[in-house]
This record gives C-alpha cells, sequence and structure tokens, in this order.
C-alpha cells in the first residue's frame, strides 16, 4: 500500500499534501477538501481496511485517486518505514499535515518504551517531520484547546503515573503546540502552524467514561468538514498572511495558554524528544 510518483504522470506539477490519520474524521474532510481544490493527496492511516475506504471516498467524492500509506504511530519503526517510503515516492511534499491522533483509555506503554498518547500524538509526528524536514514546505499540527496537561520534557512518561486519559491528551497536545513553534524557529526553509479544530463529531475518544453524555450532545458538535476547515486554511492561504509558528481557532491566530507559548520550554522539548526517537537534534 505505498504510493508511487511517476513522473510522467500529469498530475506530477501539482501541489502535494500528505494528511496522517486521514482514515477518517478531520483528516479524511482535510484531503477530500484539498483533493477539490486541486492537490494531489496522500492518505496515512494505521488500519488497511479504513484507509482503502478513505481513498475510495476521495476518489468516488473528487476524482482524485489518492495513494495510501499504511502506519502505526504506536510503533515507531513504522514511522520510519512510513518516512522512507515517502521519501521514495515524492521529491517534494508541500504540505505535511500532521493530524493522527489518539487517547488511551488505559495506562499502556508501547512496544518503544512511551506512554501510548504522548507517543502517537507527539513523539511519532515529531520523528515523521524530523525524517522528511528536508523534502517539506509546510507543517500543519492539529492540537486542541484541551492543552493545558502538564509537560515535563526530563520525564515524557510522566503520564503512567496515576494516569487520566484526559490528562495525557492534554500533555500530548501541549507538546503539539510546542513542537510546531519549535519548528519554526528552528526549520527556516519551512513554515509550521498548530491549530485547535473545535469539537468534532468522530470516533475519536470512544469507550471513554462519559461517553454516554458525548453521544448525548454529538449532534451539537461540529461535523468533520467544520473542523477541517482552518487545517485546509492554514494549507492554502499565502505564507505572508500567517504567522510562523502560531497557534489558530476559527481560521484566525489565537494565543495558545500559559506555558504552550514558553519557548524555553520548547527548545528542552525539542531536546528531549530527539533523544527519545533517536535522532540528532
Amino acid at each position: 500500500m505505498n504510493g508511487v510518483n511517476d513522473p510522467s504522470d500529469d498530475s506530477a506539477g501539482r501541489r502535494l499534501t500528505v494528511v496522517t490519520g486521514a482514515s477518517s474524521g478531520i483528516g479524511l474532510a482535510a484531503a477530500v477538501a484539498l483533493a477539490r481544490r486541486g492537490d494531489r493527496v496522500a492518505l496515512v492511516g494505521r488500519d488497511p481496511d479504513r484507509l482503502r475506504a478513505a481513498g475510495e471516498k476521495v476518489h468516488d467524492t473528487t476524482g482524485e485517486r489518492p495513494e495510501l500509506f499504511r502506519a502505526d504511530f504506536a510503533v515507531l519503526d513504522d514511522v520510519r518505514g512510513l518516512a522512507e517510503r515517502l521519501r521514495a515516492a515524492y521529491d517534494r511534499i508541500d504540505v505535511l499535515a500532521n493530524n493522527a491522533g489518539m487517547m488511551a483509555q488505559q495506562p499502556v506503554r508501547t512496544v518503544d518504551g512511551f506512554e501510548s498518547t504522548i507517543q502517537a500524538n507527539h513523539l511519532a509526528p515529531f520523528l515523521l517531520s524530523n525524517l522528511l524536514s528536508d523534502r517539506v514546505g509546510r507543517l500543519v499540527v492539529t492540537a486542541s484547546r484541551m492543552h493545558r496537561g502538564d509537560l515535563d520534557p526530563d520525564d515524557l512518561n510522566a503520564g503512567l503515573n496515576r494516569y487520566r486519559p484526559m490528562g495525557a491528551y492534554a500533555t500530548s497536545k501541549r507538546a503539539n503546540i510546542l513542537f510546531a513553534a519549535e519548528a519554526a524557529r528552528r526549520w527556516t526553509h519551512l513554515t509550521a502552524y498548530s491549530y485547535h479544530p473545535g469539537v468534532v463529531r468522530t470516533r475519536f475518544g470512544s469507550g471513554l467514561p462519559g461517553q454516554d453524555l458525548w453521544t448525548r450532545y454529538m449532534p451539537l458538535l461540529r461535523t468533520p468538514e467544520k473542523g477541517a476547515e482552518t487545517l485546509v486554511w492554514l494549507a492554502t492561504q499565502e505564507a505572508t498572511k500567517l504567522t510562523n509558528g502560531g497557534y489558530h481557532r476559527d481560521q484566525r491566530p489565537h494565543r495558545a495558554h500559559g506555558k504552550a507559548t514558553d519557548p524555553a520550554l520548547a527548545a528542552r522539548l525539542w531536546e528531549a524528544s530527539a533523544k527519545a526517537v533517536g535522532i540528532d537534534s
């Protein structure tokens, strides 16, 4: 399930966007919207059947045949393999949308030794972005207004102690915002942005305590299409109209909470994350 960049294809000169977490929800809605705008899109997802179904939806809706890449962000070797396949397929990725996310119901340590939420939501996209950074023109990172979690770069597994699903998720979302800001400072050849999509009707968080209440209010929540609007906006706006490294809500700049704006914390997180995934910082 690898994409292949065929130089003879008349699509080769079009803009390319890679969307992670694209099997459903915000990622799939964004892929459809971007394909409608004329982008080539590549979808990344964990489950092969759902990924194929997402590809068919993009094709049926837009006529665009997306390329599909399977990877499980709970396994860092999968991320490394994904980066290799993307590098083999594409000389340039105009936009890398780091949208994949999860929230574990119970404390889980991955095969790599990390708390699963911080790995899937931060360490995996951090690694993927670093392995592709020389080919990427723009990063868009799906964060959340729920980014007030405690974040200690010296202990990325702190969430395993007295585990709380929302606490672990909030910590990972703070990491997302700090990562985008630090990427913009370190990588001067690209631009990077984070954003809050709103509270969206997706499969995300299913099975968590309070799910009955979530389901009751689901009709009042945003559609995935509405939630994807800021991602699409950040992916397509001229860079001169955006604040590099900034956090956004509802297609506007927005100030992140507290330490999510701390450049010293962002730099510490970068160094700790690089050490955790085994790359040079």
